[in-house]
This record gives C-alpha cells, sequence and structure tokens, in this order.
C-alpha cells in the first residue's frame, strides 16, 4: 500500500512531468503551424483533418519520443525543490533510507514506461499510419527520395545499383545491373544514366556498356577473355519501379511489430542498403522505454545531493548529461546504419552506458 511519503513523490513527479509536457508540445505546435501554414492553405485538407489526422498523432509521436527528456527535467527540477528545501536532508535523518526514498520515484517511473511501451508497440504504429498518410498527401514533395547509392537485390543473383534518383523525369543516374551465378560475376551493364518508361515498364539505358564474363564449360574455360559491348540505347526489364525507390524510411514507425519484421526480412532477401535503419526502428521500441528507469535514477541521484547553486547547477548538469545521451545514442544509430554495427548493440549502448553511470551516481548519492 502507498504510504504519505509516496503518494507525495508520486503526485510531484507525475504533475512536473504532465505539465512539462503540455508546455512543450504546446510550443512544438505553435512553431509546427507556423512552418506549416503554406502547406495546409495550398492543400485540400480540412480542418478536421488538421486537428484530428495531423496534429492528434503529431502530439502523440513526439510526446512519446521526447518522453525520456521531459522525465528526466521533471525529476531534476521537483527532486532540486525537495533538496533546496532540506526536505531531502529531514527525510534520511528521519529514518527513511536512500533505498525507500527513491521507490516511488521508480514506482512512477514504471507507470511512464508502460504507457511508453504500450504507445511504441500498439498505439503509435496506427497514429503514425494516419500521420503520415497526411503528410503524403499534402506536405510532403512526391518527388523526394531519401539517400543516394541505392542498391536493391531484384531478382536472385540480380544486384541493382544507382547512385540516385531524379523522380521528375524518372532518371536514374550512374546506374548498374550485375548479374551473379554461384558467387561469380557474370555479366555488368553500366550507363551513366537510365530513364524509366512508364508505358512499357522498362529502363532505357542510355551511352551503355554490358562486360560479359565467359563460364567454364565442363570445368575447362574456352575463351578466357571477357566480351565488352557498348551502343546508345538499350531498354532493359526489371522487377524495378521508381516508386519501390522513392520510399520512406519513415514508414518504419507506421508498422506493427509483425509487419516491421516481414517488412525487413524483404529488404534483407531484396539487398536493401536500407535494412539498419528499420532494424534501428524495431530495437528503438523497447530500449527507450527502459531508458526511463535510467534517467529517473539519474535525476534523484544529481537532484537530491543539496549544492550552493540549487536548482540551476543540477540544471546544468543534468542538460550536460542529457546532450551526451543523445550523442551517444546518435553516434550509436551512425554505426548501425553507416558502419555495419549490430542494430540492437548499438540502440541499446547508450541505455547500458548510462545505466553504469547511474549505479555510481545512486551510490554515490547522499544516504
Amino acid at each position: 500500500m502507498l504510504k504519505t511519503l509516496d503518494r507525495y513523490i508520486i503526485r510531484q513527479f507525475l504533475g512536473t512531468f504532465f505539465l512539462l509536457l503540455v508546455l512543450i508540445m504546446a510550443i512544438a505546435v505553435v512553431f509546427d503551424i507556423s512552418e506549416k501554414t503554406g502547406d495546409f492553405a495550398k492543400s485540400h485538407a480540412t480542418t478536421r483533418e488538421i486537428v484530428v489526422d495531423y496534429y492528434v498523432n503529431f502530439i502523440l509521436y513526439y510526446a512519446n519520443f521526447f518522453s525520456g527528456l521531459f522525465i528526466f527535467l521533471a525529476v531534476l527540477l521537483f527532486t532540486s525543490r525537495l533538496a533546496g528545501r532540506s526536505e531531502v536532508i529531514a527525510m534520511l535523518s528521519g529514518g527513511v533510507s536512500f533505498n525507500r526514498f527513491v521507490r516511488p520515484y521508480m514506482i512512477a517511473a514504471t507507470f511512464l514506461a508502460a504507457i511508453s511501451l504500450y504507445l511504441n508497440v500498439f498505439l503509435l504504429p496506427g497514429a503514425n499510419r494516419t500521420r503520415l498518410a497526411f503528410e503524403k498527401a499534402h506536405i510532403w514533395n512526391p518527388y523526394r527520395v531519401e539517400g543516394n547509392d541505392l542498391l536493391r537485390e531484384v531478382a536472385p543473383g540480380v544486384i541493382v545499383y544507382m547512385h540516385g534518383m531524379d523522380m521528375p523525369t524518372l532518371t536514374a543516374t550512374r546506374m548498374s545491373v550485375a548479374r551473379w551465378e554461384n558467387g561469380e560475376l557474370r555479366s555488368k551493364l553500366e550507363a551513366d544514366h537510365a530513364i524509366y518508361d512508364t508505358v512499357s515498364g522498362k529502363w532505357r539505358f542510355v551511352d551503355w556498356r554490358i562486360r560479359t564474363i565467359p563460364v567454364p564449360v565442363g570445368g575447362v574455360l574456352t575463351n578466357p577473355h571477357e566480351v565488352l559491348s557498348k551502343g546508345h540505347e538499350l531498354d532493359t526489364l526489371l522487377p524495378l519501379r521508381p516508386s519501390d525507390i522513392g520510399q520512406r524510411l519513415a514508414i518504419a514507425g507506421a508498422m506493427d511489430r509483425e509487419e516491421l519484421a516481414d517488412f525487413i526480412t524483404a529488404e534483407k532477401m531484396r539487398g536493401s542498403s536500407t535494412v539498419a535503419f528499420y532494424e534501428v526502428e524495431r530495437d528503438q521500441r523497447t530500449a527507450a522505454p527502459f531508458a526511463t528507469f535510467v534517467f529517473t535514477l539519474i535525476g534523484v541521484g544529481v537532484a537530491s545531493r543539496k549544492t550552493r547553486g540549487g536548482t540551476g547547477v543540477h540544471l546544468v548538469l543534468g542538460v550536460i548529461l542529457i546532450l551526451i545521451y543523445i550523442f551517444l545514442g546518435k553516434l550509436s544509430t551512425v554505426a548501425a546504419t553507416n558502419a555495419g554495427i549490430n542494430a540492437f548493440v548499438a540502440v541499446w549502448a547508450p541505455n547500458l552506458i548510462f545505466a553504469l553511470i547511474a549505479a555510481w551516481i545512486y551510490w554515490k548519492a547522499p544516504k
């Protein structure tokens, strides 16, 4: 059963958290409206679609995305006030152990982590699907493609590469089609650019060249010389459309667990270069709620110590820790998407590092 101390701390914790959440999200909505006013004016979206389909889901997404930061600031602010009024010292002097003092914090953190996990796993995929559909219809540039150096396995042993894609003209630059058999390259078609024909569904390679590698017959290579062919235009049918290339990475957030798992499997089979982005999205859905406990423990350990600078010192130290966490998170994500680091390791590494920091701060906290 919750005691008076538990109810007091939980009420202060959750009250400060939701107050910060409302204030910051209100500011975010105002800034977003000012930025997208032109897009809304040009679109045919109704007021209901803007408010319900976009901004309600916008608030859900970003409130959950920044919930770790709000939780950390909430713990710092109200715990620092307790320490500044010597309430923490009074509790500890009155026989309340530090472990007992931290217990209501962890109860509140468990409640917030459960909400975050529910949002990530069950509610947000549908909310993101509605929000992204609105953005696609009224805000996005339909001609934008995310990323360069696109790589796809469009059929077994057929690898398509292109440096970039210009969607208005459906023109790929520096495109190549490599055909492999038994782990060996058999032919490679290259062109400075290729144009997709929407009528025939074929790619027209301009100023093309094909390098054909001879195949041994009966284990004997009768012709050791490669064959190089060139030409001006060549039509080639490939199971690849520009719409497949222009798919936004943000769609990962609109998939539930099963859809995302199936999508990752399909992208691996196609040899997609963006698989790591989707694996990071999958693992972040469980890693982010866990960060709630880490931030809570660090916040309590830092702010419960009474200092001459009071709340200001605690906030400065808290902001420094948050910046380090964000930097580590970004660094690990880049390592997963560009350096081949395992996505699970990359996503959980900042949490584990800060969990060790939290344990050290907790051990050093005033008892």
